[in-house]
């Protein structure tokens, strides 16, 4: 059975500067990991059909909650659909021994006008069962904090987590 897992935030930011972030390679890297992780991007081809390949290093591996390595997360993610402004929808594969996190998962990310700012949208589908559910809400609901303060200017050109 595939699911499906949203999380939505109103960002105080026009459409096109939040689409600007989820295209720009520097600009992920700053806001795209979650709390409790850094991140780094080893190969990037921003067009429909290329894509990157994300490593995820937990600042606290304790417990091996990796799913690559004790401490690390790696993903090889393909732009799908890039509509500007409002669309990018990623193919993310992981890369993981463990076959409960096997298959390709879809992360669309909808950016619409509301209200003076833009409410940002992320649908996830056939997320691998091996990821929990509240986990993973709570890892996109940081990411999507992060691009907040990026793109709100609170974190513009540095990572909201700090050096």
């Amino acid at each position: 059975m595939t699911r499906t897992d949203r999380v939505s935030r109103w960002i105080d930011a026009s459409r096109a500067a939040v689409y600007g972030a989820l295209v720009d390679r520097g600009s992920l890297e700053a806001w795209l990991p979650p709390e409790g992780m850094r991140g780094r991007i080893e190969r990037w081809d921003p067009r429909p059909g290329g894509g990157f390949r994300l490593v995820l290093d937990y600042l606290d591996a304790r417990g091996g909650p990796g799913k690559t390595s004790a401490g690390t997360d790696v993903v090889d993610v393909a732009f799908a659909e890039l509509t500007p402004p409002r669309l990018v929808v990623q193919r993310v594969v992981f890369e993981a021994e463990d076959p409960a996190y096997a298959g390709t998962m879809t992360m669309t990310w909808e950016c619409a006008e509301r209200a003076g700012g833009t409410e940002v949208t992320v649908t996830a589908s056939d997320v691998p069962p091996g990821i929990d559910r509240a986990d993973h809400e709570a890892g996109i609901a940081s990411s999507l904090a992060h691009l907040a303060a990026y793109v709100e200017g609170r974190g513009q050109g540095a990572s909201p987590l700090g050096p």
